[in-house]
Protein backbone atom coordinates (compact mmCIF):
# COMPACT_ATOMS: atom_id res chain seq x y z
CA UNK A 1 0.00 0.00 0.00
CA UNK A 2 3.13 2.49 0.77
CA UNK A 3 4.32 1.62 -2.86
CA UNK A 4 1.46 2.43 -4.03
CA UNK A 5 0.60 5.82 -2.49
CA UNK A 6 3.64 6.88 -2.70
CA UNK A 7 3.89 6.20 -6.96
CA UNK A 8 0.43 8.32 -6.54
CA UNK A 9 1.86 11.12 -4.93
CA UNK A 10 4.83 11.08 -7.25
CA UNK A 11 2.71 11.06 -10.12
CA UNK A 12 0.10 13.87 -8.53
CA UNK A 13 3.40 16.01 -7.46
CA UNK A 14 4.48 15.57 -11.32
CA UNK A 15 1.40 17.07 -12.42
CA UNK A 16 1.65 20.07 -10.25
CA UNK A 17 5.11 20.79 -11.68
CA UNK A 18 4.26 20.63 -15.08
CA UNK A 19 1.51 23.06 -14.37
CA UNK A 20 3.67 25.33 -12.70
CA UNK A 21 6.52 25.01 -15.59
CA UNK A 22 3.70 25.59 -17.89
CA UNK A 23 2.46 28.71 -17.08
CA UNK A 24 6.10 29.98 -16.56
CA UNK A 25 6.48 29.04 -20.89
CA UNK A 26 7.98 25.79 -20.07
CA UNK A 27 11.71 24.56 -20.30
CA UNK A 28 11.63 26.03 -23.97
CA UNK A 29 9.64 29.40 -23.29
CA UNK A 30 12.32 30.19 -20.60
CA UNK A 31 15.28 29.50 -22.88
CA UNK A 32 13.37 31.98 -25.82
CA UNK A 33 12.74 34.49 -23.33
CA UNK A 34 16.76 35.11 -23.56
CA UNK A 35 16.23 36.01 -27.22
CA UNK A 36 15.28 39.79 -26.49
CA UNK A 37 18.61 40.08 -24.16
CA UNK A 38 20.60 38.45 -26.73
CA UNK A 39 18.99 41.22 -29.80
CA UNK A 40 19.96 43.66 -26.83
CA UNK A 41 24.02 42.84 -26.62
CA UNK A 42 24.63 42.14 -29.84
CA UNK A 43 22.77 45.36 -31.41
CA UNK A 44 24.28 47.48 -28.83
CA UNK A 45 27.71 46.46 -29.97
CA UNK A 46 26.84 48.17 -33.59
CA UNK A 47 24.02 50.93 -33.17
CA UNK A 48 22.87 53.67 -30.89
CA UNK A 49 20.68 54.07 -28.48
CA UNK A 50 17.02 54.05 -30.23
CA UNK A 51 18.11 51.55 -32.63
CA UNK A 52 19.01 49.76 -30.15
CA UNK A 53 16.08 49.05 -28.03
CA UNK A 54 14.16 48.48 -31.50
CA UNK A 55 15.59 45.74 -32.33
CA UNK A 56 15.27 44.65 -28.76
CA UNK A 57 11.33 45.53 -28.80
CA UNK A 58 11.42 44.14 -32.43
CA UNK A 59 12.56 40.55 -31.07
CA UNK A 60 10.64 40.93 -28.12
CA UNK A 61 7.30 40.71 -30.47
CA UNK A 62 8.50 38.08 -32.66
CA UNK A 63 8.60 36.13 -29.66
CA UNK A 64 5.55 37.11 -28.61
CA UNK A 65 3.83 35.98 -31.86
CA UNK A 66 6.27 32.86 -31.83
CA UNK A 67 4.91 31.60 -28.26
CA UNK A 68 1.33 32.24 -28.86
CA UNK A 69 1.71 30.48 -32.25
CA UNK A 70 3.52 27.37 -30.25
CA UNK A 71 0.31 27.13 -27.80
CA UNK A 72 1.86 28.92 -24.79
CA UNK A 73 -0.68 30.65 -22.10
CA UNK A 74 -1.49 34.03 -23.48
CA UNK A 75 -0.28 35.56 -19.70
CA UNK A 76 3.01 34.09 -20.25
CA UNK A 77 3.77 35.60 -23.50
CA UNK A 78 2.24 39.04 -22.88
CA UNK A 79 4.31 39.07 -19.63
CA UNK A 80 7.68 38.52 -21.70
CA UNK A 81 6.46 40.72 -23.77
CA UNK A 82 5.48 43.26 -21.26
CA UNK A 83 8.69 43.27 -19.24
CA UNK A 84 11.14 43.94 -22.26
CA UNK A 85 8.69 47.19 -23.22
CA UNK A 86 9.08 48.01 -19.19
CA UNK A 87 12.65 47.43 -19.11
CA UNK A 88 12.86 49.56 -22.50
CA UNK A 89 11.11 52.18 -21.25
CA UNK A 90 13.74 52.57 -18.09
CA UNK A 91 16.43 52.77 -20.75
CA UNK A 92 14.62 55.75 -22.82
CA UNK A 93 14.10 57.55 -19.25
CA UNK A 94 17.57 57.47 -18.26
CA UNK A 95 19.40 56.91 -21.45
CA UNK A 96 21.33 54.09 -20.38
CA UNK A 97 21.45 50.43 -21.96
CA UNK A 98 22.65 48.97 -18.46
CA UNK A 99 19.08 49.97 -16.98
CA UNK A 100 17.72 47.39 -19.22
CA UNK A 101 18.84 44.78 -16.68
CA UNK A 102 18.29 47.29 -13.48
CA UNK A 103 14.60 45.38 -12.91
CA UNK A 104 16.10 41.94 -12.66
CA UNK A 105 18.78 42.90 -10.49
CA UNK A 106 17.18 44.36 -7.81
CA UNK A 107 14.30 42.00 -8.02
CA UNK A 108 16.70 39.08 -7.27
CA UNK A 109 17.56 40.91 -4.00
CA UNK A 110 13.88 40.52 -3.47
CA UNK A 111 13.75 37.21 -3.81
CA UNK A 112 16.80 36.11 -1.97
CA UNK A 113 15.77 38.48 0.98
CA UNK A 114 12.55 36.55 2.24
CA UNK A 115 13.40 33.22 1.26
CA UNK A 116 16.98 33.44 3.06
CA UNK A 117 15.24 35.33 6.14
CA UNK A 118 12.59 31.85 6.40
CA UNK A 119 15.58 29.54 6.23
CA UNK A 120 17.35 31.40 9.35
CA UNK A 121 13.69 31.55 10.98
CA UNK A 122 13.73 27.18 10.74
CA UNK A 123 10.88 27.75 8.70
CA UNK A 124 11.66 27.50 4.81
CA UNK A 125 9.67 29.55 2.31
CA UNK A 126 8.91 26.19 -0.41
CA UNK A 127 8.30 23.98 2.67
CA UNK A 128 5.32 26.83 4.06
CA UNK A 129 4.75 26.65 0.08
CA UNK A 130 4.35 23.24 -0.17
CA UNK A 131 2.50 22.55 3.19
CA UNK A 132 -0.56 25.12 2.30
CA UNK A 133 -0.58 23.33 -1.35
CA UNK A 134 -1.19 20.45 1.35
CA UNK A 135 -4.11 21.50 3.26
CA UNK A 136 -1.59 23.55 5.03
CA UNK A 137 -2.14 20.80 8.84
CA UNK A 138 0.64 18.62 8.23
CA UNK A 139 3.97 18.60 10.90
CA UNK A 140 6.40 19.16 7.97
CA UNK A 141 9.11 20.53 10.11
CA UNK A 142 9.10 17.92 12.88
CA UNK A 143 9.99 14.96 10.17
CA UNK A 144 13.93 15.75 9.78
CA UNK A 145 14.16 14.36 6.14
CA UNK A 146 11.30 16.69 4.97
CA UNK A 147 12.71 19.82 6.57
CA UNK A 148 15.94 19.41 5.51
CA UNK A 149 15.02 19.07 1.80
CA UNK A 150 13.09 22.41 2.05
CA UNK A 151 16.04 23.50 3.85
CA UNK A 152 18.54 22.74 0.70
CA UNK A 153 15.18 23.56 -1.88
CA UNK A 154 14.94 27.19 0.35
CA UNK A 155 18.96 27.74 0.40
CA UNK A 156 19.54 27.04 -3.48
CA UNK A 157 16.80 29.70 -3.96
CA UNK A 158 18.57 32.13 -1.69
CA UNK A 159 21.92 31.55 -2.74
CA UNK A 160 21.63 31.57 -6.26
CA UNK A 161 19.24 34.99 -6.19
CA UNK A 162 22.50 36.51 -4.43
CA UNK A 163 25.07 35.41 -6.51
CA UNK A 164 22.67 36.67 -9.29
CA UNK A 165 22.33 40.39 -7.67
CA UNK A 166 26.00 40.16 -7.02
CA UNK A 167 27.65 40.03 -9.87
CA UNK A 168 25.16 41.52 -12.44
CA UNK A 169 25.26 44.92 -9.70
CA UNK A 170 28.88 44.83 -9.70
CA UNK A 171 28.85 44.09 -13.70
CA UNK A 172 26.42 47.17 -13.67
CA UNK A 173 28.13 49.86 -11.52
CA UNK A 174 31.39 48.78 -13.95
CA UNK A 175 28.89 49.58 -16.82
CA UNK A 176 29.77 46.15 -18.97
CA UNK A 177 26.76 46.26 -20.40
CA UNK A 178 27.96 42.95 -22.80
CA UNK A 179 29.37 41.13 -19.75
CA UNK A 180 26.06 42.09 -18.05
CA UNK A 181 23.83 40.63 -20.84
CA UNK A 182 26.03 37.75 -20.73
CA UNK A 183 25.26 37.53 -16.78
CA UNK A 184 21.78 37.99 -17.56
CA UNK A 185 21.45 35.54 -19.96
CA UNK A 186 23.28 32.79 -18.17
CA UNK A 187 21.97 33.31 -14.99
CA UNK A 188 18.39 33.54 -16.13
CA UNK A 189 16.79 30.58 -17.73
CA UNK A 190 19.50 27.75 -17.10
CA UNK A 191 19.40 29.01 -13.50
CA UNK A 192 15.97 28.94 -12.82
CA UNK A 193 15.15 25.28 -14.90
CA UNK A 194 17.93 24.25 -12.17
CA UNK A 195 15.84 25.61 -9.21
CA UNK A 196 12.81 24.94 -10.38
CA UNK A 197 14.35 21.17 -10.42
CA UNK A 198 15.82 21.52 -6.71
CA UNK A 199 12.27 22.52 -5.32
CA UNK A 200 10.26 19.95 -7.22
CA UNK A 201 12.72 16.84 -5.63
CA UNK A 202 12.00 18.76 -2.35
CA UNK A 203 8.40 18.86 -3.31
CA UNK A 204 8.40 15.16 -3.92
CA UNK A 205 10.43 13.84 -1.14
CA UNK A 206 7.86 15.91 0.79
CA UNK A 207 4.63 14.41 -0.79
CA UNK A 208 6.34 10.17 -1.03
CA UNK A 209 7.03 10.51 3.17
CA UNK A 210 3.76 12.35 3.63
CA UNK A 211 1.65 9.49 2.12
CA UNK A 212 3.70 7.07 3.94
CA UNK A 213 3.47 8.37 7.21
CA UNK A 214 -0.46 8.12 6.72
CA UNK A 215 -0.32 4.86 5.27
CA UNK A 216 1.71 3.55 8.51
CA UNK A 217 -1.13 5.97 10.35
CA UNK A 218 -3.96 3.60 8.77
CA UNK A 219 -2.30 0.32 8.89
CA UNK A 220 -1.93 0.88 12.52
CA UNK A 221 -5.12 2.01 13.43
CA UNK A 222 -6.54 -0.93 11.49
CA UNK A 223 -4.52 -3.30 13.51
CA UNK A 224 -5.73 -1.79 16.65
CA UNK A 225 -9.10 -1.75 15.60
CA UNK A 226 -8.60 -5.73 15.16
CA UNK A 227 -7.39 -5.93 18.19
CA UNK A 228 -9.94 -4.58 19.91
CA UNK A 229 -12.50 -7.02 18.45
CA UNK A 230 -10.74 -9.97 19.07
CA UNK A 231 -10.55 -8.71 22.71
Amino acid sequence: MDIDKAESSTASESTTTEQIIDQMGGASGLVLSTVPVIALIVAHLFLPLMPTLAVALGAGAVLFVIRLARGEKVPSAIGSLLGVAVAAALVIWTGSVRDFFVIGIWAALAIFLPTAISVMARRPLTGMIWNAVHGGEHAWREDRPTYRAHVIATSAIAVAHLAKFVVQQWLYVAESITALGIADTLMGAPLTIALALVVVWAFRRSTTRMRAAEARHAETATGDLIDGRNL
